[in-house]
């Protein structure tokens, strides 16, 4: 795939460790949008061929048309496809499928999440270099968090002044943690310093997780309350209606009595 020197192309490899499974995708960003590539299996068009082949060439040597034929034929058609797939299996291809940009309307909001998304975008370039399994899953995690949260604001904008902290300093922080991590990892000598700092981030991370995790929850607190007075109401007005607690007891049909 060619890209023009105005784009920028972030990469991140699928990575399978135990207890973490880490999606892959290789971004490019362009002035027309953000596209992602996948990889996914393709299959074959050759069994589907040679199934179809089987049909032509056995009506050309046999008649074709009583029933036992076409149940032979279709028997044949089908061992020649199921051969066909074992000879010539599904490949791997990566594909190039757009990914939604996250828009609010609002020029700071867009700006906003438009710098996040690019902090996060480096943060899964950083993990595709770090090669030590639990953090690389902490990172997965993040990056998992950070999506729902960008989602959220962009459909309440208003929400945008609570997740500024999460945006100008967490990510870059995070981001430049990562870098450091990967760096320190690849020194051939390992001192005392460099392992307690690897030990730091690797705690902190843990710390991190949690946190992105209570900001996304905290966004839903108004949510939540609204809700909670909603049932509040509804149980208050039931109760004055005599349809809550023990002052509702429900008649069971075979006693109720109809008087003409």
């Amino acid at each position: 795939m060619c890209i023009d020197s105005a784009s920028r192309m972030e990469y991140s490899v699928e990575r399978a460790t135990k207890g973490f499974v880490i999606q892959s995708a290789v971004k490019s960003s362009t002035k027309a949008g953000v596209f992602v590539q996948k990889e996914v299996l393709q299959k074959s068009a050759v069994p589907y061929y040679a199934a179809g082949l089987s049909w032509l060439v056995y009506s050309m040597v046999f008649p074709l048309y009583r029933l036992m034929d076409f149940v032979l034929v279709l028997a044949l058609s089908a061992v020649v496809f199921v051969l066909c797939q074992k000879i010539f299996p599904a490949k791997k291809v990566i594909v190039e499928v757009s990914e939604p940009v996250i828009r609010t309307g609002h020029g700071d909001s867009d700006k906003m999440i438009s710098e996040g998304q690019a902090y996060l975008t480096q943060i899964r370039a950083a993990n595709d270099r770090i090669e030590e399994p639990v953090i690389s899953g902490h990172i997965s995690r993040l990056e998992e968090i950070s999506r729902k949260i960008f989602e959220f604001i962009a459909a309440n904008p208003r929400k945008v002044p609570e997740v500024r902290k999460f945006l100008n300093y967490y990510l870059p922080t995070v981001l430049k943690l990562l870098n450091s991590y990967d760096k320190l990892t690849k020194q051939s000598v390992q001192g005392e310093n460099i392992v307690s700092t690897l030990k730091r981030i690797e705690e902190i991370m843990t710390t991190v997780v949690t946190a992105f995790e209570k900001q996304l929850d905290r966004l839903f607190q108004d949510e939540a309350l609204d809700i909670s007075t909603d049932i509040t109401v509804l149980e208050g007005m039931l109760a004055q209606e005599g349809l809550a607690g023990e002052d509702f007891k429900a008649v069971e049909p075979d006693k109720i009595e109809l008087k003409l």
